[in-house]
């Protein structure tokens, strides 16, 4: 958990808090909304190669090419190595982000079967961006849609979504994929 009360944590520190807890998985939960438009469903963001390699080189200056992977320091390395390690690592890291993505869809469309029209997307969203943490972006719904609203307002709904939530980290835990 990132943060348990109704306050802002910067979206770098929230990718920080996890990677220094070591988590296995970094999930970042939304409700969205629009203002124009008839938005509704749920659907669940992965990093895009382009962002990746971006975020890659980014990372790699801002923490001086140390303990980006696994602990390994890179500071007497050459760049071009420590850019080949990094970029191994976050390709890892990518494919393992998207197959949660897949099974948590699916574990979603199972439970509470409210999903956009495409619910596995990609996006630079920053708190994707940890190359050594799989991640995803939740949008579980649309505030501005008003049946999203109200099955995000139904206890029983959130305890099916939560619950799907958990069943996907379990198989993806498991090394599986749902179908």
């Amino acid at each position: 958990m990132t943060r348990d009360s109704d306050v802002y944590v910067p979206l770098r520190e929230r990718v920080e808090r996890a990677r220094r807890a070591r988590a296995d998985l970094f999930i970042s939960l939304h409700a969205d909304a629009v203002e124009v438009g008839d938005a509704h469903g749920a659907s669940v963001y992965t990093l895009s190669d382009e962002a990746s390699d971006h975020e890659a080189a980014e990372l790699a200056a801002q923490e001086n090419l140390s303990d980006v992977i696994a602990g390994v320091r890179l500071n007497n390395e050459d760049d071009v190595v420590a850019r080949v390690l990094i970029d191994l690592a976050q390709n890892e890291t990518m494919i393992e982000s998207r197959r949660f993505a897949a099974t948590l869809v699916h574990q979603l469309d199972k439970s509470v079967g409210v999903l956009k029209t495409r619910p596995s997307r990609a996006a630079g969203f920053r708190v994707l961006k940890a190359p050594d943490v799989p991640s995803v972006l939740v949008e579980i719904g649309f505030l501005s849609s008003d049946a999203d609203l109200k099955r995000m307002q139904q206890p029983l709904w959130r305890r099916k979504a939560a619950q799907a939530m958990v069943e996907a980290i379990d198989v993806w835990a498991n090394g599986g994929v749902s179908h």
